[in-house]
């Protein structure tokens, strides 16, 4: 007999004290407190953990950041986050036929978000083993190895969030994106 593992989202009651504390901070920052973000609190250390990665300095700007989440996302599968992301990205400037042509992985719009797109969906399918003619295309575009680190560490983070939802499978508390 196959049984289904149902996995729930805390409440701020159901989380430590320490945890509490991040959640009053989410809700005052954002006005709610994202079910990804709750989720991470089952566990005392990763949501701290997991916001100090995801807001650590970056020599990326916040637009270019957001490209990889939504690259990142759709390959992943994770819808979580293409819907998190797809608001994220309006927010930062890109509309709606941007953001369905980012998450496959290109950017016909600007060039250098274009070599950004394809690098990013070429690092996370191919496990980082990215062709010299991507990296070029990518350090061609006004990349810097400097970059290039920060982009990885963005996929890293990205990939953390989307298997957890994966594996999870919590409500979407964002409008829902797009299917590709």
């Amino acid at each position: 007999m196959e049984t289904t593992t149902k996995f729930t989202v805390p409440t701020r009651e159901e989380v430590s004290s320490n945890n509490q504390a991040i959640f009053d901070t989410l809700k005052s920052n954002l006005g709610f407190v994202p079910n990804l973000y709750a989720y991470y609190a089952k566990n005392e250390t990763a949501l701290p953990d997991y916001l100090a990665l995801q807001n650590r300095k970056s020599t990326l700007k916040a637009k270019e950041r957001e490209v990889i989440n939504l690259v990142v996302s759709q390959y992943n599968g994770c819808r979580y986050c293409q819907s998190a992301h797809t608001a994220l990205g309006k927010m930062n400037g890109f509309n709606d036929t941007q953001i369905l042509e980012l998450r496959k992985g290109t950017a016909s719009f600007d060039e250098k978000l274009n070599a950004l797109a394809e690098f990013t969906l070429a690092a996370a399918s191919n496990k980082g083993n990215v062709s010299e003619e991507v990296k070029n295309n990518f350090f061609n575009a006004g990349y810097t190895e400097s970059n290039m680190i920060d982009a990885v560490i963005i996929i890293g983070d990205k990939t953390i969030s989307n298997y957890i939802h994966n594996l999870a499978g919590f409500e979407i508390d964002f409008p829902i994106a797009a299917e590709l």
